[in-house]
């Protein structure tokens, strides 16, 4: 029996993580949720709400706990396909469920998130230039045109996620990942989902740090 598996890296989502859990798996059952080293109780609550949990012992960056959740996901001989879900609550479930979809019936092996294919989600000024800055230097570096390189939800088949490697394990696995894309050469679509910047993300200055380290992947690498 095919069946996806989420993968989510956590750290420090106490807060919200048990109710995005809980939402998720009514529509995906199969999610592994890698601890990246919480202080908090993540993992527990993780663990409370259904997913299976591996921990890192330590911090390693969001490029680590993808890694180790592929490499997880991979172990399951029926998997056919992965997505990458964010555990503060920005992804919705019913744009990851779509996105499954179009690999499924034969569409794509990789389906690709993109806020800027409609308007739904409010995106500041100054963010969209750097997301749109980060895009066409993706396009220059790999050919792939994506209208929204750095958005974490992503949708990969079973073939295509056995040939990735993650290495950059901070913010340039977002990056990382698109290179080897464009290595690999699947056939790959953009699908229009809507992020949802919430009060919690906000606090944590998520959307400002975000665009402060993709800047600095650009022009540091």
């Amino acid at each position: 029996m095919s069946r996806s598996w989420i993968v989510m890296p956590v750290y420090n989502e106490a807060a919200v993580v048990g109710e995005v859990l809980r939402e998720l798996r009514r529509t995906f059952p199969h999610v592994v949720c890698v601890d990246d080293g919480s202080s908090d109780d993540s993992a527990r609550i993780c663990a409370e709400a259904g997913a299976v949990v591996v921990q890192h012992p330590i911090n390693l960056g969001q490029g680590a706990a993808l890694q180790t959740g592929f490499e997880y996901a991979l172990q399951d001989p029926g998997m056919d396909c992965v997505v990458t879900f964010d555990s503060d609550g920005q992804h919705r479930v019913v744009d990851a469920w779509d996105m499954v979809e179009r690999i499924r019936s034969g569409e794509a092996e990789v389906v690709l998130g993109s806020r800027f294919l409609d308007r739904r989600t409010q995106v500041s000024a100054l963010k969209r230039v750097v997301l749109r800055t980060a895009a066409f230097f993706s396009k220059l570096s790999t050919g792939m045109d994506l209208s929204d390189a750095h958005n974490g939800l992503r949708a990969i088949d079973r073939g295509t996620l056995s040939r990735i490697r993650l290495t950059q394990n901070r913010m340039a696995h977002a990056s990382e990942i698109v290179n080897q894309l464009a290595d690999i050469q699947p056939r790959w679509v953009e699908h229009p989902v809507q992020i949802i910047y919430t009060d919690y993300s906000k606090s944590k200055g998520q959307s400002l740090l975000n665009g402060v380290n993709i800047l600095a992947e650009l022009f540091v690498k």
